[in-house]
């Protein structure tokens, strides 16, 4: 049911026909939009639907649908069921031309896979385009349309003669009208004309009498006559016969091709109401995309959720003037059913009701609709509208008896598949009276299970549907700084009227105002104050939320991208440690054995000088390209540096070349570990294992020591350190004084400024982990045992990142939080080893 009759009218769904009108291609397709209704069957609005989804496909996808002759003849077609009557020429080209429209459609469709477009395969299944009809329309048509020489024979023979015959004409006429000229009764510079079909020769009227013929035509000034020769009078009579007996032959054929189609008629006009369809479906599409319209979801139930849907006039209007339109997003459930809206005048209330309105009328007479992805229609079996005003002097109906007229409809036929759209509820009496009916049948609807979009101005309204189940509040926005609509709807809380903003910026003296104000009373003020406060405190937090919801889904992006990462970094990091090794067991393998050959070389050449020194230049080549290599783990590292020293000191002691030079002797190195005491005490000379350069132990703490590495102090566990000699130390020391000075220079500087805590607060994850790592590098070299790291409490995505990289690092020994009074979770501790 749609009720009132005008429902079309006052949405301005006429405008919505003539704009599909622009896109058709034929009256046949016009008439299809005319006939478009309102529908409360699911089943054939899906059909609709899935026939117009189908076609928008195939305009997407650039598929070109044969559209070149969308001509109706079902005219001439209904014409010949009665038996003599035939087609004209033109008609039985158009003919022929739509069917191979149609026939082009019908191949088209079905080419395209049924799964894929079922609606459009269902509709042709059943045209029937007879090959037959085609040819026998081809065998006597040209394709200029005109009927061929050998239609039949005796077409053929009557067009030889008449062109024959009228070459003769020709012939003769030329003869006459030079033997004319010749005589001085024609003019040199005039040729043959023709009037009323027949050939004639243009006279001045002077010389008329002196030619023997009929005059058939004069010039409008009367000076020249055309006349036709007395000669040739008898041809172009048989011409004319001719002529007549050739149109009467051609009768014959159309009678003859038309008796040929008129079994097929029915057939015919089925195929010219698909092309009819086809081109309604076609304009409906087109439509569509002209205002961003979609198929979204439909249910069988009146819920819907429409996300940013827009009045597709308002939309049409707007695109032509380049400015936007605010969309509009509504939910309907079976626990709030009817919005009641409120707001400002001129602040879009009306807009809201008629795109709700226009939209699911739109949907339920089978067009796609302005919303956007993600939306769900829901299905009305009646629409009620209330909307302007209909009093009538004929009726007796002042503008509030239309109204009553209309709710007495209402609560008579709405149930709880109807769809109501009031505007302006309860005005048009005296306010108080007013507001109280119009609470009492929005409490009868409500009770009906009816859904609805109600707009007004009344405060009761308002607070009985803040107290109401099925009910819901909802305010168009407006900005109290500048004074002017948003036009976007709000659901959740009442809006105000801003009546006093109003009127105070369109000038209305304050004094007026505050009288007013007096009037009215504080209660009243007070309320349409803290009603504006409302709107303006949930637009702020609104705001917020959804600037922590954009932030969030930034963090969840960047976690699972981090999470990716450390994942291959963890795996490239198992894969370069294993390489690592394998290349140091490699490359401490080939040393070991390159020592020993040196040591064998020297020993069999009794150290000859030539010898001694080639084995020596191997030697500190291989260590040249060990040097180069990062790979070796600190324990082999350190044993081959004590071996190539051994050789090193050997190579010193010797001062002959004789057979003595490699006698078995105490060398430096064991003179030196004779020296050294059992166990590392205070003032020991001291090598951290692993590290080339020596340092001095300055006090014993345990099981740690405290030792001077040049100008750096660290506290070290005795088990990671080495004892040297005074002399092996005096020598690293001299080798190595400049670069031990410049690194020790630099760690103690770093150790001066180096600060435990970190502060990564605000940073993005990338960023901080960055730094935190490298905070640690330097804590570890400065000595320091704790960092506090400050990354706050937030959401707890970048305490969680920062602390899964502290697992991956090895000298990190432990971490957790912060003692409560200090921080809590918003600060992680790391002990150091």
């Amino acid at each position: 049911m749609i009720y009132p009759e005008t429902f079309e009218q006052k949405l301005h769904f006429d405008k919505i026909r003539i704009f599909l009108a622009e896109h058709c291609l034929s009256g046949m397709g016009k008439e299809w939009i005319d006939r478009m209704s309102f529908s409360g069957k699911v089943e054939q609005v899906t059909v609709w639907l899935g026939q117009t989804n189908e076609m928008m496909k195939i305009e997407a996808d650039g598929l070109e649908m044969p559209v070149s002759f969308f001509i109706d003849v079902r005219g001439p077609l209904k014409r010949i069921r009665v038996d003599g009557l035939f087609m004209e020429e033109s008609d039985l080209f158009d003919l022929r031309r739509s069917l191979g429209t149609i026939r082009d459609i019908v191949r088209f469709i079905k080419s395209k896979d049924e799964v894929d477009f079922p609606y459009l395969n269902a509709l042709a299944r059943d045209i029937m385009i007879y090959p037959a009809v085609i040819d026998k329309i081809d065998s006597i048509l040209s394709k200029q349309g005109k009927i061929k020489d050998n239609a039949s024979p005796e077409l053929a023979r009557l067009r030889r003669e008449v062109l024959s015959l009228q070459q003769s004409v020709s012939r003769r006429m030329a003869s006459i009208l030079r033997q004319a000229q010749q005589d001085g009764l024609a003019e040199a510079d005039v040729s043959v004309s023709i009037r009323d079909g027949r050939a004639v020769i243009p006279v001045p009227s002077s010389n008329k009498r002196k030619i023997s013929g009929i005059v058939h035509d004069e010039s409008a000034t009367g000076k020249t006559s055309f006349i036709e020769p007395a000669a040739i009078v008898e041809l172009n009579n048989e011409i004319r016969e001719m002529i007549y007996a050739e149109r009467r032959e051609v009768a014959r054929i159309l009678t003859e091709v038309s008796s040929y189609i008129r079994p097929y008629l029915d057939e015919l006009l089925y195929a010219y109401s698909f092309l009819g369809i086809i081109d309604f479906i076609r304009a409906k599409a087109r439509f569509a995309a002209r205002i961003n319209a979609i198929i979204p979801d439909m249910g069988t139930d009146p819920s819907f959720h429409w996300i940013k849907a827009v009045h597709p006039l308002l939309f049409l209007h707007h695109k032509s003037q380049g400015k936007e339109v605010v969309p509009l997003s509504l939910q309907f459930t079976p626990d709030d059913r009817i919005v009641l809206i409120s707001g400002p005048n001129a602040g879009g209330k009306s807009v809201c009701l008629q795109t709700v309105g226009l939209i699911q009328y739109m949907w339920q007479c089978g067009l796609p609709v302005p919303v956007t992805e993600g939306s769900h229609m829901g299905f009305f079996e009646s629409l009620f509208l209330d909307l302007g005003d209909e009093q009538s002097i004929e009726n007796d109906l002042s503008t509030y008896s239309s109204h009553l007229l209309n709710m007495k409809n209402f609560v008579r036929h709405a149930n709880d598949r109807s769809l109501l759209l009031i505007d302006e509820f309860g005005t048009g009496t005296e306010p108080m009276l007013g507001g109280a009916i119009a609470e009492a049948v929005l409490e009868q609807l409500n009770k009906q299970g009816a859904y609805g979009v109600i707009t007004t101005h009344y405060t009761n309204l308002k607070h009985y549907a803040s107290q109401t189940d099925g009910i819901v509040n909802g305010a168009m926005q407006f900005d109290t700084h500048l004074l002017q609509p948003l036009f976007k709807l709000e659901v959740g809380a009442p809006g105000s009227s801003f009546a006093f903003e109003i009127a105070r910026k369109t000038g209305l003296p304050e004094s007026i105002l505050m009288a007013a104000k007096d009037r009215l009373g504080e209660d009243h003020i007070h309320f349409d104050k803290h009603l504006r406060e409302i709107i303006r405190d949930k637009r702020y937090w609104e705001q917020k939320r959804r600037t922590i919801r954009e932030q969030e889904r930034k963090l969840d992006v960047v976690s699972e991208k981090y999470e990716k990462e450390l994942e291959q970094i963890s795996r490239e990091r198992k894969e370069i440690l294993q390489k690592a090794k394998d290349e140091a067991a490699r490359l401490l393998s080939g040393a070991n054995k390159e020592i020993e050959n040196t040591i064998r070389v020297i020993r069999e050449t009794q150290a000859e000088k030539e010898k001694t020194k080639v084995a020596r230049k191997a030697l500190d080549h291989f260590k040249e390209e060990l040097s180069s290599a990062d790979v070796l783990n600190v324990d082999e590292q350190q044993r081959l540096a004590h071996k190539m020293e051994k050789i090193q000191n050997r190579k010193k002691k010797k001062k002959s070349r004789d057979d003595k030079a490699l006698a078995p002797k105490v060398s430096i190195a064991e003179k030196e570990k004779k020296e050294i005491p059992a166990t590392i005490a205070e003032g020991d000379m001291v090598k951290l294992q692993g590290q080339p350069v020596p340092g001095e132990v300055i006090e014993i703490r345990g099981k740690e020591a405290l030792v001077a590495f040049g100008y750096l102090m660290t506290q070290v566990k005795i088990t990671r350190l080495e004892r040297v000699s005074h002399k092996a130390f005096k020598k690293e020391m001299r080798q190595d004084s400049s670069a031990t000075k410049g690194l020790a220079e630099r760690i103690r500087e770093k150790k001066l400024n180096f600060k435990a805590d970190i502060d990564v607060r605000g940073m993005r994850a990338e960023e901080a982990i960055n730094l935190v790592v490298g905070h640690l590098d330097e804590a570890v070299l400065c000595g320091a045992s704790k960092v506090k790291i400050l990354h706050g409490k937030g959401t707890g995505i970048l305490r969680q990142l920062i602390r899964e990289q502290l697992n991956t690092i090895p000298f990190v020994r432990h971490f957790a939080d912060e003692d409560l009074q200090f921080g809590g979770a918003g600060i992680t501790v790391v002990d150091l080893e």
